[in-house]
């Protein structure tokens, strides 16, 4: 058995941490210390940990502590878990035994960890599940996200349902509405708060914070507002979080626009655009009832619309370890 060696992260390894995400298998915008950046000095109490085979980095686990005792990875991110190259299964077994055992030393009583799904990999590699679920991992939560396989190319209109194809050949005959790319965050951040204010909720990010990343990672999101005219009406602020997928992480609208079918527009040039720049996958995110007392209550209503667009389930799970006392 290989033996890894787990170092906290540093500032003075940020370079050779960016570096290896950026050639990871499984690396996205959510595990680079740029992205994490973002976040004000202190809201967070990040512990970042590295993983070294004979002085070389192998992976790195972006996380932080809650109460100094329970493990969370990601944390002010939406995907974390250990970020590796195509690895094959022993080196994975090593790296999470490694992890339990440093876990063990530092008197932590639990970990969680939130890999992102099987189609953020170049190649579909799950042995670091595999290797946790091994080792007695449990799952704390599924959440249940959609996603559009970008394999159909430029003919992708074809596969969306039929109600679908009817709004977007309605939108395109007769051009009451169009979409622009944008860097307007103010008017886009009216309409987010507008949305989620219907649904008695509030978004994860502010404005400055939407501006913060932009400027962090300008070549990693896209801001898309459609328009009624002059008037704007809905949005979409998309993560372009590896080489295969870009997730769509709001599309907001006003609501007194809908019968327009703004969202339908998004949709369509999202994935224009995915096809266009080689993506493999558009992820639409998580489709959870947020109002339901069990949090992974499906949003039926919600689910029905995606699959409107060719998407399909693919699983956000949460792994949690116990540390017996």
């Amino acid at each position: 058995m290989a033996i890894i060696e787990i170092r906290e992260y540093k500032p003075e390894y940020k370079d050779l941490w960016e570096s290896f995400v950026d050639k990871a298998n499984n690396g996205t915008m959510f595990h680079t210390q740029k992205f994490l950046d973002y976040h004000p000095i202190g809201k967070f109490n990040f512990y970042h940990l590295m993983f070294f085979k004979n002085d070389e980095l192998v992976g790195v686990l972006p996380g932080g502590l809650k109460n100094d005792e329970s493990y969370w990875s990601p944390m002010g991110a939406s995907y974390g878990s250990i970020v590796t190259k195509d690895i094959y299964y022993e080196e994975a077994q090593d790296m999470i035994d490694a992890l339990l055992e440093y876990g063990k030393n530092k008197n932590w009583k639990e970990l969680f960890l939130i890999p992102p799904p099987i189609i953020y990999g170049e190649n579909y590699n799950q042995h670091i599940e595999y290797a946790m679920l091994y080792r007695k991992f449990g799952f704390e939560l599924h959440y249940i996200s959609h996603a559009i396989h970008l394999k159909h190319g430029n003919e992708f209109l074809a596969h969306f349902d039929k109600t679908a194809r009817k709004a977007l050949h309605k939108i395109q005959r007769e051009k009451i509405i169009r979409i622009e790319d944008s860097d307007d965050y103010e008017t886009f951040n009216k309409i987010l708060l507008s949305n989620k204010a219907r649904h008695d909720v509030k978004p994860t990010h502010t404005l400055e914070d939407m501006l913060k990343i932009r400027d962090l990672m300008p070549d990693k999101v896209k801001l898309l507002i459609v328009y009624n005219g002059d008037i704007p009406i809905a949005g979409s602020w998309l993560f372009l979080c590896n080489a295969q997928v870009v997730l769509c992480f709001y599309n907001m609208l006003y609501y007194e626009y809908e019968h327009l079918k703004p969202i339908y527009l998004i949709m369509y040039e999202t994935v224009r655009w995915a096809v266009e720049n080689g993506y493999e996958w558009v992820d639409i995110g998580v489709s959870q009832d947020t109002k339901a007392e069990d949090p992974m209550t499906p949003s039926l209503n919600l689910i029905t619309f995606k699959e409107r667009f060719d998407s399909r389930g693919v699983l956000r799970t949460t792994f949690h370890y116990k540390f017996r006392d």
